[in-house]
């Protein structure tokens, strides 16, 4: 739990009261309801420095509870004592955070409450946020703005988005309350955890998959390789998922294709965007048939990812390629269908009956429009 404790919490603007009162009054009733499962920590930025250097007051976040097994009476009394103090370190604050969870198993989340923008500028938030989604640990951002503005709005949006997180405005104290312990019982949730692998450069160098939730980092213009082992009988399914964490061109697309490791496509499956989404999917099948020899061996299949997003201008980051586009992977291996030979024939999957479809279609009409001409022609002759 990470709360703005900076000045401008002094204001009276929820339900007649402040908004450092309201949020003391949400934490208080989420403390009472959280899980015995939930190893809770909380920290503030802006809480200590009242002064007006600013290299100071960037610095101003503070651990108030550890992360670990919640003592109810404890939480409360460190909350109790906060006042409306500084600046709104935001970024610094996120770090730190993300700092206090490490090494912690499960789900790792961290929900910000804020009623402001940043003010420790050129350190951005929301590229802080895609520092900590890179470095491929499994958490979560979810920021709550107190009566937003449009600005403030855009930032927390942001870091959110960066993570998979959620953003909510907050106008009333029951919002708060019910949005944090939404959050607190989501954490406590079993979950998938993606597990995080990179890609490589070419199918020979390529990570082995194991059926599983995979996530990654991909480059603008980049191509990412992943192997697969296929044994005789078995189907392969997977899927891949590019979200825009950043500005992007509107018109994208996302291309996976299922290649020997002799570099024969087998199948592929590609998706394509208008700006409408900030995330795009698709999917492919290949299953691999009984073999009667004894001595069938297993198949390697290199899954090769890549997009066609494209960095909005001035986005000086992604001119270096760093730190790229989330990218998720979900592989499947299960029993292949009885007769498997219309789903990749020719790298054509399923389509190849619908392009026999088309052939057979365009020869029967060219021979029934070639009899009605020829029958108009011996019409008007005869006239």
């Amino acid at each position: 739990m990470l709360l703005d404790a900076s000045g401008s919490m002094r204001a009276r603007d929820i339900d007649g009261k402040s908004r450092m009162a309201a949020a003391k009054q949400a934490f208080n009733e989420v403390l009472d309801a959280t899980p015995e499962s939930v190893d809770l920590g909380i920290r503030t930025l802006g809480a200590n420095y009242r002064g007006d250097d600013r290299k100071t007051g960037c610095k101003d976040t503070e651990q108030l509870y550890p992360v670990g097994p919640l003592d109810r009476a404890d939480a409360k009394a460190a909350v109790a004592t906060l006042a409306p103090t500084g600046w709104t370190p935001i970024g610094p604050a996120l770090l730190k955070a993300a700092d206090d969870l490490k090494g912690g198993e499960g789900s790792r989340r961290i929900v910000l409450i804020s009623d402001g923008e940043d003010t420790c500028q050129p350190l951005d938030p929301c590229e802080v946020a895609r520092e900590i989604s890179a470095k491929g640990i499994d958490l979560t951002i979810d920021t709550l703005g107190l009566v937003p503005n449009t600005k403030m709005r855009a930032q927390l949006s942001c870091i959110a988005e960066a993570t998979g997180g959620t953003y909510t405005s907050i106008r009333h104290t029951d919002e708060l309350a019910d949005r944090v312990g939404q959050l607190v019982d989501r954490a406590a949730d079993p979950v998938v955890r993606p597990v995080a692998v990179e890609g490589a450069t070419s199918c020979a160098a390529a990570p082995e998959l194991k059926p599983g939730v995979y996530t990654d980092r991909t480059g603008f213009g980049e191509h990412r390789w992943y192997r697969v082992d296929v044994e005789p009988g078995q189907e392969l399914r997977a899927s891949v998922s590019v979200a825009a964490d950043r500005a992007v061109t509107n018109d994208y697309g996302v291309l996976m294709r299922a290649v020997t490791k002799h570099g024969r496509e087998i199948v592929r499956g590609s998706e394509a965007g208008d700006g409408r989404t900030d995330a795009i999917s698709t999917g492919l099948r290949y299953p691999k048939p009984e073999q009667d020899d004894d001595e069938a061996e297993t198949e390697p299949v290199c899954l090769q990812v890549s997009h066609s997003y494209a960095p909005a201008s001035g986005d000086a980051a992604a001119a270096k390629g760093k730190p790229g586009l989330p990218v998720e992977l979900a592989v499947d291996i299960v029993d292949a269908p009885d007769d498997a030979s219309d789903v990749a024939a020719f790298g054509l999957g399923r389509g190849w009956w619908l392009l026999g479809a088309l052939v057979l279609t365009g020869f029967v009409g060219g021979l029934v429009w070639g009899w009605v001409a020829r029958w108009r022609v011996a019409v008007w002759r005869t006239s």
